[in-house]
């Protein structure tokens, strides 16, 4: 069972517009300075990157975690998040 955390039910229920990366569910202040720091310092950006990795959890994960060097249940958390909110609008 997935357990959905406050952060990503408030990520998934509005357009993200110009939100740091930091809002993004299993993104940390840790993880997202690593991400900011090579330019992934907003959400819309890599939102940008899900959907070049054509919107798939695994390769996502993988860059995420071998790139960044987030947990595993930090890169589900954001790969999640992420699909979910593609469902809700795109």
């Amino acid at each position: 069972m997935v357990t959905r955390t406050q952060k990503f039910k408030a990520f998934v229920s509005e357009p993200m517009g110009d939100k740091d990366v930091t809002a993004v569910d299993g993104i940390n202040d840790e993880l997202g300075l690593k991400l900011a720091t090579k330019g992934f310092d907003k959400a819309y950006i890599l939102l940008g990157q899900f959907l070049l990795l054509k919107k798939d959890h695994a390769v996502f994960q993988r860059w995420l975690k071998g790139s960044y060097g987030a947990s595993p249940s930090q890169a589900q958390q954001c790969a999640s998040c992420l699909m979910d909110w593609c469902y809700a609008f795109l």
